[in-house]
């Protein structure tokens, strides 16, 4: 593989589209909007001189990790020729149902079409290709250029080669892939998002406060990060989506959205993303300096 298109240029997007262009990729970045396109060739700019200023790469790596970024406004044109295309476009399925649609009409006929999504069955989004054989989850973990998992989903139809050849690709960009079925949540979101939603229901029942439920979290289970705190990082409204497409697959009241969850995301507060979610990022915490404080 040589030529990647990453669609979306999303915290996500820009995230996957570095990490490929650093890895020597020659990466088209899809984005239907100028202005998200020239904002997240900026952010992967800063991001790389943050990790050039700690002596992570050097100023070649850097120069031509920039060099192997081209970015597009039309589908059609920055899908043409490629081997692999990432999508990495909001949580929503008819979003992506329709931009899988397209894929399969504009992307060469061998190439391999990878989805991000982080719940949503690669089975349905692969049905709405005629190559489903060739579609497969590959779910990116924030930030993408520092985490090292990549899970790795595969449809009910994706092919073994296809499972080996993103197996191995994802191993060439410094990340250890870890092979799931296809199933709501996947593994990831599956254990992760009801142990969000419980912290949640802890706060919204009164058993403890928002600083206390993550204290507890980080000191006595040794979490990175408490739950209140990711849940703002990974975005309210995308640990909602995700809540829901557990609920609607497994039928399991355990997985029903929290509704001061609920609540919050109704009134947009959203986490780092709005500004406000468990915790207030408008002054001293800016959303900024938490995006980025693994980096």
């Amino acid at each position: 593989m040589k030529k990647i298109a990453v669609i979306g240029a999303g915290t996500m997007g820009n995230g996957i589209a570095h990490v490929f262009a650093q890895s020597g990729f020659e990466v088209n970045l899809i984005d239907i909007s100028k202005n998200a396109l020239d904002k997240s060739i900026k952010t992967i700019e800063n991001n790389l001189d943050r990790l050039l200023s700690k002596d992570k790469i050097t100023t070649e790596i850097k120069q031509q990790t920039l060099n192997n970024l081209n970015t597009f406004t039309s589908l059609k044109d920055g899908v043409k020729l490629t081997d692999l295309v990432v999508e990495a476009a909001t949580e929503n399925i008819d979003l992506k149902l329709k931009i899988f649609k397209d894929l399969d009409q504009f992307a060469p006929q061998e190439t391999i079409l990878a989805t991000n999504t982080s719940s949503i069955s690669i089975t349905k989004i692969a049905a709405a290709t005629n190559r489903p054989d060739r579609v497969i989850g590959m779910h990116f973990m924030n930030p993408v250029p520092i985490m090292k998992l990549v899970e790795i989903i595969r449809g009910y139809s994706t092919s073994d080669t296809v499972t080996e050849t993103i197996m191995a690709l994802s191993e060439k960009l410094g990340k250890i892939p870890v092979e799931v079925n296809d199933y709501p949540g996947f593994i990831a979101n599956r254990i992760l998002m009801p142990m969000l939603n419980e912290a949640i229901y802890s706060l919204y029942e009164g058993v403890a406060g928002v600083y206390e439920i993550d204290t507890v979290m980080k000191l006595g289970m040794a979490h990175p990060m408490g739950p209140l705190q990711l849940a703002d990082f990974i975005g309210l409204d995308v640990c909602l989506s995700i809540l829901k497409v557990l609920h609607d697959g497994f039928g399991n009241p355990k997985y029903a959205p929290c509704p001061l969850l609920v609540n919050m995301v109704t009134a947009g507060k959203l986490g780092v993303k709005s500004g406000e979610g468990f915790y207030d990022y408008t002054e001293s915490r800016k959303a900024e300096k938490i995006s980025n404080q693994f980096l």
